[in-house]
């Protein structure tokens, strides 16, 4: 997009006392020259605020703007929401009817029932497990014990076999004590199950994601839902929700200014449609340059509290480059460009044309800034150049503007 131009200008700081107290007024500087006299368009150097920008259009779009999905697949039971409705975080927007996952929930509760009651039956076979190892634990310490003081007494076989049940009872102990942590650890998975259902059926009720309002209504009462969790599932939306409160302007800030544009700086956005303008704030920018269209990603954020812009409108942001205050300023038409040197002319108080060379600073569409070469007040001719002479007889025509901010 080619860019274009525009001044900011203020009132000027100096000479106020020329200028009309209502519409322009064109004032006769030598009433006294005699007719033969040529006129000429002049006009006073003042002192402005000089302001250089530049005009991007861009669109206005919601901060924020989704489509509402559901988690999980079921029946609309309630749509609670309609086109136009403001609605807010958190706010219900549907609740949707899943009788099998209602019943899922109730074989989950079911399966940790049954599980603490195989944990207590694991509770109950340790305690006898222990018991009776401890009984063929005594058994064979006695044994042993008298066959060390009574070689011969008690047949070797007789040990034999009481040490066999001994660890036979120890290993029934082992083998229970499993039992019981893998009865512990079915209970937490079938706890863990339950808690998954729960989260699910949670899903049953469509809540806002954000604060925003309903701009399209996809579902109602009775639709089926698709879950919304694969890509390759063609699962229809329950709602459409922007965030008009707030909204943004993506701009292509060209090249030329993109080095200029900072973040955190307020712009001026323009809404032709509205014939309103409003402030909004560079939010963001792409901090580099789009090789295919020579231009910076750029983001204003735009209030709307009052939802009177409405996204899809057109708008235009102007964006200061350079500023000069208090300048010295003359229109662009009195400054001539003669080889590489800037003149103009100027009414001395003799009413005689003199050639002076000046150097310019900050130029706006109508105005450039004269950096030296030129003092406040003084006359300048702004037409008709090339005819003239230096020293020649003039009679200057002033035109003094009512506000002397030179602004297009």
């Amino acid at each position: 997009m080619k860019p274009t131009w525009i001044p900011v200008l203020s009132l000027p700081l100096l000479l106020g006392s020329l200028a009309g107290c209502g519409s322009s007024r064109t004032v006769e500087a030598s009433e006294h020259l005699p007719a033969s006299v040529p006129a000429v368009a002049a006009t006073r150097a003042l002192r402005r605020d000089l302001d250089r920008g530049i005009v991007v259009t861009g669109e206005l779009t919601p901060f924020q703007e989704v489509e509402v999905m559901s988690k999980v697949a079921g029946y609309v039971r309630r749509m609670y929401v309609d086109v136009g409705d403001v609605v807010r975080q958190g706010q219900v927007l549907a609740v949707l009817e899943i009788p099998e996952m209602a019943d899922d929930l109730a074989r989950a509760g079911a399966a940790i029932q049954r599980n603490r009651a195989d944990l207590q039956r694991a509770q109950d076979e340790i305690r006898r497990a222990e018991t009776a190892h401890e009984l063929a634990h005594l058994t064979f310490s006695r044994l042993s014990n008298v066959s060390k003081n009574q070689p011969g007494l008690i047949a070797q076989q007789e040990i034999d076999d009481a040490q066999t049940r001994d660890q036979m009872a120890e290993a029934q102990v082992a083998a229970v004590r499993s039992a019981l942590a893998a009865a512990q650890e079915q209970i937490k998975v079938s706890e863990a199950e339950q808690s998954k259902l729960r989260t699910l059926m949670q899903y049953a009720r469509v809540v806002a994601p954000f604060d925003g309002v309903v701009t399209q209504r996809y579902a109602n009462d009775g639709s089926m839902i698709q879950a919304g969790v694969a890509s390759q599932t063609q699962a229809m939306p329950v709602v459409r929700l922007s965030q008009n409160s707030l909204l943004r302007v993506v701009l292509p800030v060209p090249e030329s200014a993109a080095g200029i544009v900072r973040q955190g700086a307020a712009v001026e956005v323009s809404v032709p449609s509205l014939h309103k303008s409003f402030t909004g704030q560079v939010a963001r920018t792409a901090d580099r340059i789009d090789t295919s269209t020579r231009t910076m990603r750029t983001e204003v954020d735009v209030p709307n509290p009052g939802r009177v812009l409405i996204p899809g409108m057109y708008a235009e942001i102007s964006l200061t480059l350079s500023q000069s205050a208090g300048a010295l300023s003359v229109p662009v038409s009195a400054v001539s460009l003669d080889g590489d040197t800037k003149k103009i002319w100027v009414v001395d108080s003799a009413s005689r044309l003199q050639s002076r060379r000046v150097e310019t600073g900050l130029e706006t569409p109508d105005f450039v800034e004269i950096t030296s070469g030129l003092r406040d007040g003084e006359l300048v001719v702004t037409a008709a150049r090339g005819q003239f002479q230096a020293g020649q007889l003039v009679n200057p025509k002033v035109a003094e503007p009512a506000s002397a901010r030179g602004g297009a």
